[in-house]
This record gives structure tokens, sequence and C-alpha cells, in this order.
């Protein structure tokens, strides 16, 4: 039995070992690591678009138009269908009726100098009703004519899905000093102007469709084209710097990060701005312009590994103990439960026990017999 107790061991030993360096080789227990990624990441836009309004007539969209801010950064906003409010100067006139605290019977309703809240400017003191029957809006001091209310009902730039977005992103991991671009290193000069990024063919073309983005985020460009919608762009750099430079290659993971389920009002993306200008005679003017279109947010994640000789050890070392402690336990469950003649073990792991456990008895007997004559002396 105790030959058996050994095979047994070995077994366990050989099988637990077995596993601890599978684990430590495809964890990469001997590598050092370096969390700590530094990024850069810069954008550009290239597209045209054409929109014709009763407010505006005829107008040409570029990125210089479309894309806010301009500058091109990780965080941009890509317009894709606005509502507009033109010729807007400052005057007096009627607060808009859909705002409820604009809202007055008589001219007590609207104190001077009160400010509506959420609605656009200061009241002047009057209330302005068609008749005496029905419910009147304040006159205020703001922009006018108010901003317009209305739902869109489609998208203005049409084109927008054939937009392109340019994303150079740099890395750097400075613990190895290590640092590359998700730009293929080329000097054909015509490369950017012709690729469009595969994850095949051509991982290293940073030019995207804003279709095709929409589409790898499992969603139609045209289901939010016209409230708008929050992409976040995923940038993952996993390199193992024991391989070669060119295995080190970025990984691009897209997701809709404004909706939950379909029956949440927080669904889309917009905001106002607006564009200011004088006339001939040099009044001010401005045209509102409330603007829907997606938000892009760029992440850029990743870690290093390279063979060092401290993390190796410690891991060996790890290892080992573990075995130890775990090998022994494994043992006696197998040989106590699981082997045919597992009773001939227990009495033999359990005789010394008993034993001990007997003469243990027998000292107190003797020690009780002293006690009592002892006493009876």
């Amino acid at each position: 039995m105790v030959v058996a107790a050994s095979s047994c061991c070995g077994d366990v030993f050989q099988h637990k070992g077995l596993g601890n360096w599978w684990v430590f080789i495809s964890k990469k227990g001997y590598q050092e690591t370096d969390e700590s990624i530094q990024s850069s990441v810069t954008t550009k836009l290239k597209g045209v678009s054409v929109t014709n309004t009763t407010e505006s007539g005829l107008l040409v969209w570029g990125p210089e138009d479309y894309v806010i801010p301009p500058q091109g950064e990780a965080l941009l906003f890509v317009v894709t269908n606005f509502l507009e409010t033109p010729n807007q100067k400052l005057g007096y006139c009627a607060e808009n009726l859909n705002v409820l605290g604009g809202r007055c019977g008589d001219d007590e309703d609207c104190k001077e100098g009160k400010i509506v809240e959420l609605g656009h400017g200061i009241m002047s003191g009057r209330c302005l009703r068609k008749d005496e029957n029905s419910t009147g809006s304040c006159e205020i001091y703001s922009w006018c004519p108010t901003e317009r209310r209305f739902t869109p009902q489609k998208s203005m730039l049409t084109n927008a899905e054939n937009f392109t977005i340019y994303i150079k992103n740099f890395i750097s991991f400075p613990k190895f000093t290590f640092s590359k671009s998700n730009v293929l290193e080329t000097t054909d000069r015509s490369y950017l102007k012709k690729c469009r990024y595969d994850e095949k063919l051509h991982p290293y073309c940073p030019i995207f469709r804003l279709g095709d983005i929409t589409r790898r985020a499992g969603y139609k460009f045209q289901d939010m084209n016209t409230y708008g919608a929050s992409i976040g762009i995923m940038i993952e750099w996993n390199c193992d710097l024991d391989k070669s430079y060119s295995e080190c290659n970025p990984q691009y993971h897209f997701i809709r990060m404004d909706i939950i389920s379909n029956k949440t009002v927080a669904m889309g993306f917009n905001f106002r701005h607006t564009r200011y200008f004088r006339n001939a005679a040099g009044e001010m003017y401005r045209t509102l312009f409330k603007v829907y279109g997606i938000r892009f947010n760029i992440m850029v994640h990743g870690k290093a590994g390279k063979f060092s000789i401290i993390p190796t050890a410690i891991s060996v070392a790890s290892g080992l103990a573990l075995m130890g402690a775990q090998g022994a336990f494994v043992c006696d469950i197998v040989l106590l439960y699981l082997l045919k003649k597992s009773n001939s073990y227990r009495n033999m792991k359990f005789e010394g026990f008993r034993n001990n456990k007997k003469s243990a008895s027998e000292d107190n007997g003797v020690e009780d017999r002293t006690e009592n004559e002892n006493l009876s002396l």
C-alpha cells in the first residue's frame, strides 16, 4: 500500500505540476508588465454634404462646418441634422408658449425684471394676449424671434455616413522605452488617400467610414443620424515584447454608449450653438442652430509584457509552494475515499493516532492511581 500511495501521489503531483506550468505559460507569469500606457490621439474628418432649407437656401457643408470642435481631438461631434432659427436680434418679443414659466393671464404674472426659468429672456412686465379669454405669454427682452420648436423628421446631411474619420494614435510604454503608431510606416504618400481600415487587409490604415463605424457597433447609420448618438471607439494595445515589433498591433472595438433600451428618452445627442454676424448698418444678428449628430469618444487602453528574471523566480517559487501545500491533501482524498483498498490505507494512517491516544489514556490512569495513593497516605 505504501508503494500504491507513492504512485498515486506521484501522479497527482505530475498533473498538478502540468496545470501550474500551463497557467504559468498562458498567463505569462515570467514577464514584467507595464500598464501605464501613454497615448495621444488626433482626428481629421473629410467629406462634403449639401442642404437646402427655406431659412438658409442652398448650403455646402464641409468639415469646418459639421465638426465640433474643429481642432481634431479624441472627443468630437459630427453634425448629421439641425434645426435653424435665423436672423435673431436683441429686442422685445413674446416668450414661447411651450415654456410654462412664460405663460400669463395678465400683466401681474409677468413681473418686470424676472428671468424666465427654462426660458429665453427677462420679463418686461407685459402679458401679450390675443384677447381677454386667451392664455398669453409674457413679453421678454431676448434674442428675437425665440427658438423655433419642432421635431426633426429626417436627417439634413444625407451624405454624412460617407464621411471619413482619420484617427492617428501614438502610444508608448515608458518602462520598456517602446513606442508605436497605428499608422502604417511607409513612404508612399498616396497610401492614406486610398486605403480604408480592414482588420485583415489594412490593419494599419487608420481611416474609417462613419457608416462602417456604426455598423461595427451593431447599428445602422440611418437609425441614429436624425436624433444623434454617442459612439465609443476603443483602441487596445496588448503587446508581447518578447515577440517581434510587428506583432504589437492595435485592436479596435466599437460600441454605442447612449442606449440602454429602446424605451428610454435619453437616446440621441444634441446641443445648441450660434453664428453671429452684422448687417450693412452694423446691427448684430445671429442664427441659432440646434444640432443633432454623433459624438465620438476615442479611448486608448493597453499593456505590455517582457521577460524578467524577478517575476519568473517569484512565479516558479509560488507554484512549487502551492504544489507542496495541495499535493498532500489531494493524495489523502484519493487514498482515503477513491481507491478500492482505501480501508487499509485508513487503518495505516490512523493507527499511530489510536496508539498515541491509548498511551495517553494509560498514562492518565497511572497518574490518577498515584494521586489517590498519595492522598491515602
